[in-house]
């Protein structure tokens, strides 16, 4: 009996020449790139989801704060199409979860949506002074010549040792790891050590004049979702959390909760999964029963998820149980670079956006 993989191999070979011809014409300029007066970053990877674009985009942001910093993302999962500009009253239904997430934390941000980014860059520039233009998940959008390109790649499955869809995950072949200026690895664990950050180097086998970086979430401290209703995060340590996750990889949360001595019940849905009404319901019923289920002497149960998730729970808050929302927490991320080699790559960054 023939393997799932074999049987998904030639479609994959298939796709590969697509992909491949797609990059030629483009590299060959038979198919256009366009260049703007305005230093663009772009932000991506070769696989599907899960290798930490936002948070990498927000160190981003963060970096750059003197400056005025716009971000153009499609808005993946909106209900929208077109440009559209994000203001205070932007929902995510509007410009979607991760965009919405960017504005929310940090609404000096100019943050924007667009499926046509050269299209969403020439309204940017009319409708705003950004002096710096980051595009969110554009790897693949060679329509803009970006200035500066950021490929992330996960640690434990980098994209040296994955296929390309349907046989794996990734969106285009592994030569396309040429067109980065700075390879990340994403995910790390903390305690990387040198022996192998320079086994994973000769894996990538980056080109000359690459630069390859190595980072790893920390985890900060909860936060409410819903702080009118709910005092600050209470230590987790023995309480059943009700995990709700949105989000392509989960288990890093889960590990991490589970050293803090959480006893993780997890709901775990699809990437960008819209929460329906019955899904609500279903959360409400969910949570009260591991809250009945807590001995009388034990600790509350509490309720996590993402700030990715957060975003759409905010625009629904009506619909969860007064029980859910006063007990709601979101746990917030940070990238942290290995071995403190933060201070090269933000030179490269503030050094490029910098240039006229």
């Amino acid at each position: 009996m023939l393997s799932p993989m074999c049987l998904l191999w030639p479609l994959a070979v298939v796709y590969d020449a697509v992909t491949s011809v797609r990059n030629l014409l483009f590299d060959k300029g038979i198919i256009p790139e366009r260049k703007f007066d305005v230093p663009v970053i772009a932000v991506g990877n070769l696989a599907v989801g899960g290798t930490g674009k936002t948070p990498h985009t927000e160190y981003l942001i963060r970096l750059l704060h003197n400056r005025r910093v716009a971000m153009l993302s499609r808005g993946f999962g909106r209900q929208t199409t077109g440009y559209s500009l994000a203001t205070a009253e932007t929902t995510a239904e509007e410009i979607g979860d991760e965009p919405f997430q960017i504005k929310h934390k940090m609404p000096d941000c100019i943050v924007a949506v667009d499926e046509q980014r050269c299209r969403g860059i020439e309204r940017l520039r009319q409708d705003t002074p950004a002096d710096v233009v980051v595009l969110d998940d554009a790897y693949q959008h060679r329509h803009v010549k970006a200035g500066l390109y950021i490929l992330l790649t996960d640690y434990a499955r980098l994209y040296c040792h994955d296929w390309l869809m349907p046989a794996g995950r990734l969106r285009e072949s592994a030569r396309g790891a040429k067109r980065a200026d700075l390879i990340v690895v994403t995910k790390c664990p903390q305690q990387l050590s040198e022996t192998e950050q320079a086994q994973i180097i000769k894996k990538l086998s980056p080109r000359k004049g690459q630069k390859v970086f190595f980072t790893t979430f920390v985890y900060g401290r909860p936060y409410p979702l819903f702080p009118q209703e709910a005092s600050p995060c209470p230590d987790i340590d023995g309480r059943q959390v009700l995990t709700i996750t949105g989000i392509a990889k989960p288990a890093p949360l889960y590990a991490h909760l589970k050293a803090q001595g959480a006893e993780v019940r997890p709901q775990r849905y699809a990437d960008h999964h819209h929460f329906s009404d019955q899904d609500l319901k279903l959360l409400n019923q969910a949570f009260e029963a591991i809250d009945k289920a807590t001995p009388a002497q034990g600790k509350e149960a509490l309720a996590l998820t993402t700030e990715k998730d957060a975003a759409r729970f905010m625009a629904q808050a009506d619909k969860l149980s007064n029980q859910l929302r006063r007990r709601l927490y979101v746990q917030p991320i940070e990238v942290r670079f290995i071995d403190n080699h933060h201070n090269a790559f933000n030179h490269i960054i503030t050094d490029y956006a910098s240039k006229d």
